[in-house]
């Protein structure tokens, strides 16, 4: 039995779209027949809303899967300084690679889940002591986004240590798995890349996101990270337009770094009874509020530096039956087309308002375009035939390395 050690900086009872991703992911490769250990942090994301614990390590079973948690830096607030935000990000990588050192021996094949960048620290150390095999995931282009969103300055020295640091998990890893085919062109396109890489969507557990019996709401709905990529504000600021005639409500269903400036912005605008924010709530109630809404949303900014992301989000908007309306360029442009269940609007209340207005004056054209959202997400993106490659990948490994 080959075994497998994944480690990510969140995992449920976390509520984030990578927590559900590897929590599936991990399920379905043990389910496989592989012996599966996940490494992560006490449960910490958002800041804040779990309690803050000292405990060096704890281990739990969880549906077939080890589940090992290593102390990191809890922070205290929902939107972290710097400071805080570093330690978290820091110290779990650096306490993980701490204990594979004396554990490296039980594992074939670790898996590091980035972003964070520094999850790769881990892998970096293991490859350096060890024969074990390395999976690089890469979801996102951390830096990139740092930089569009405001958080790191190009050309700085924080930026080349970055750099640096990517390239040297680039150079040892034995196989780098991306979500999009863009995001692999564009890590192909700056570092120097010699593993195979290969093509490991986020995907979504089509058995659990479905549609449920149960008439539609007068709601849209967003559920997810409510984070600096997404422009709910303009969301909130189109359905205000609207609602002379719509009558809608707007869920925001999640928590992030930005949900007080919007709370903010929602009550300047006098919206507190149209922009309902629900909080975290237990995954086991999003499929019924996907269901009961009439469209989701899926407003990722318009940056050049983000067009590489496909949001989670739109995968369990399409397996629900429910059509989307996104903005940005790049990969949620072409998940839209290519699957014929979404539709892009441009970044300005405006635009998302003429979008979401002319999909609700026609009943049928949403209904045809949830059917086929759900057709599409399930031949292409369940995560039972993700995580059925992967083990692949690491069969395929383990023997030419025996």
């Amino acid at each position: 039995m080959k075994r497998v050690c994944i480690i990510s900086q969140h995992f449920p009872p976390e509520k984030s779209g990578n927590a559900s991703r590897i929590y599936d992911t991990a399920v379905h490769l043990a389910k496989l027949g592989l012996d599966v250990t996940v490494v992560a942090p006490h449960p910490t994301f958002p800041a804040g809303s779990f309690p803050r614990t000292w405990q060096r390590s704890d281990v739990q079973e969880v549906d077939g899967v080890r589940v090992v948690r290593l102390w990191t830096w809890q922070p205290g607030s929902g939107d972290p300084g710097f400071a805080s935000r570093m330690a978290y990000y820091l110290l779990f990588p650096l306490h993980t690679a701490l204990w594979l050192l004396f554990a490296r021996s039980r594992f074939d094949v670790i898996v590091t889940s980035a972003p964070p960048l520094f999850t790769g620290i881990p892998g970096y150390v293991l490859k350096r002591v060890s024969s074990v095999k390395w999976i690089l995931d890469i979801r996102d282009l951390w830096i990139d986004a740092s930089i569009s969103l405001g958080f790191l300055q190009e050309g700085s020295i924080y930026e080349k240590l970055s750099r640096r640091f990517e390239q040297m998990c680039l150079s040892q890893a034995d196989l780098i798995g991306v979500t999009t085919e863009e995001l692999g062109r564009r890590i192909s396109s700056r570092y120097q890349v010699t593993a195979p890489m290969e093509l490991m969507p986020n995907g979504v557990n089509t058995e659990f996101f479905r549609p449920t019996n149960g008439g539609k709401k007068r709601q849209i709905i967003y559920a997810g990270n409510v984070g600096h990529a997404q422009d709910l504000d303009k969301v909130a600021l189109a359905v205000k337009s609207m609602n002379g005639t719509y009558n809608l409500k707007f869920l925001i269903v999640g928590d992030g770094d930005t949900r007080e400036h919007l709370e903010r912005l929602v009550k300047t605008e006098n919206l507190t009874d149209s922009v309902i924010f629900t909080g975290i709530l237990p995954r086991e109630e999003i499929p019924r509020l996907l269901s009961e809404s009439l469209l989701g949303v899926a407003p990722l900014k318009r940056l050049a530096n983000l067009e590489y992301a496909a949001p989670t989000k739109a995968y369990e908007y399409m397996a629900c039956e429910l059509p989307f309306v996104g903005c940005g360029d790049g990969e949620i442009a072409h998940l839209a087309e290519e699957s014929g269940a979404g539709v892009i609007a441009g970044n300005t209340p405006e635009a998302i308002a003429a979008t979401l207005s002319s999909l609700l004056d026609d009943p049928g054209r949403m209904e045809e375009m949830g059917r086929r959202g759900r057709e599409y997400v399930a031949e292409h993106y369940d995560r039972r035939a993700v995580a059925l490659k992967l083990k692949q990948h690491i069969e395929r490994m383990t023997w030419t390395s025996a």
